[in-house]
């Protein structure tokens, strides 16, 4: 268990997906660049690729983000978020889920 105040401390925004491309020797990373609203767009590095069979239907998908996680290399390329997701099982199998909006949301705003 952990505080609400732990909990605040963790900033989700929505970013827009501009750009993806698989990061080369590996099965599962794909590198993304997502629009923020910032100057330069973020490079966020994640273990996705298996469930998408076509990894360019993500672009242009606004996704929720942990957007102020500390920068981390993987693979050698320094990723500086991380896109959350939904994955289990339930009465018709196996299932993974990007959470998504359903609005025109500008990209930057805050999940509250």
């Amino acid at each position: 268990m952990i505080s609400i105040d732990e909990f605040k401390k963790l900033e989700i925004r929505i970013g827009h997906i501009v750009a993806v491309e698989k990061v080369p020797d590996t099965d599962k990373l794909l590198k993304l660049t997502v629009n923020f609203g910032e100057e330069i767009p973020r490079t966020v590095v994640s273990g996705i690729a298996l469930y998408f069979e076509d990894m360019q239907v993500l672009v242009g998908k606004k996704c929720a983000f942990a957007y102020n996680l500390e920068p981390r290399t993987i693979w050698g390329l320094e990723s500086q978020g991380m896109i959350l997701a939904v994955n289990g099982e339930n009465d018709t199998g196996n299932f993974f889920s990007l959470l998504e909006t359903s609005q025109n949301v500008t990209p930057g705003s805050v999940v509250k």
